[in-house]
């Protein structure tokens, strides 16, 4: 019953979210020309906060990387992009264990144009895969696959037409409770946030 709860509501904030750039893009279209630019952007980051092993995004020692690209389109007011991140070793580093974070979003843009400078906000739904293995005395190996969601924003400055710097900040949570070497962990869903930076090409 949980479990069909937890759809049930990934079904209505993706819903959400498409009636929400439905609705601002038709407002958009009556507004401006703008065409459609297809984009690319790597982004390399760290994670903090809820189950990351970083507190915060200052004073932590155990820093770990998230690498991410994302593809889409983008016009004057709203865009769309879709993004694959990989987060290795997201719950520590230990003799014989080895763990990941796999998350692939899809997401609605509002991100207006002020110039060369576009800031922007923007919430998706999608994968997030988490992967442990241990391997001390026995093989144990668990992977979560469920529906979550996340939220964030940043900000793209571009140089020239086609090449940009872009910063991002945004927070991810599970739907379905943690697994961690066969045991769910009751009321706990992955949650944690993530901090990038990298370039975009537009085209």
């Amino acid at each position: 019953m949980e479990q069909t709860n937890h759809r049930s509501t990934g079904r209505r904030l993706l819903l959400g979210i498409l009636a929400l750039g439905v609705t601002l893009g038709t407002a958009a279209d009556a507004r401006a020309q703008g065409f459609i630019s297809p984009l690319i952007s790597p982004l390399i980051g760290m994670d903090f906060g809820g189950d990351a092993q970083c507190p915060g995004l200052t004073g932590c020692q155990d820093k770990k990387i998230n690498a991410s690209v994302s593809f889409g389109a983008m016009g004057n007011v709203l865009g769309f992009e879709e993004e694959v991140a990989y987060a290795p070793n997201f719950f520590g580093n230990a003799a014989g264990l080895s763990s990941s974070v796999l998350t692939l979003m899809s997401n609605v843009m509002l991100v207006p144009k002020i110039g060369p400078v576009r800031p922007y906000v923007e919430g998706r739904i999608g994968l997030i895969k988490t992967h442990v293995d241990l391997t001390t005395t026995s093989v144990f190996t668990t992977s979560n696959n469920g529906l979550g969601w996340d939220v964030g924003g940043g900000v793209i400055g571009f140089i020239g037409d086609h090449v940009g710097l872009r910063g991002d900040l945004r927070y991810f949570h599970a739907f379905q409770d943690l697994t961690i070497l066969g045991f769910t962990l009751s009321n706990s869903k992955l949650n944690y946030g993530r901090a990038s930076a990298g370039v975009m090409l537009k085209f």
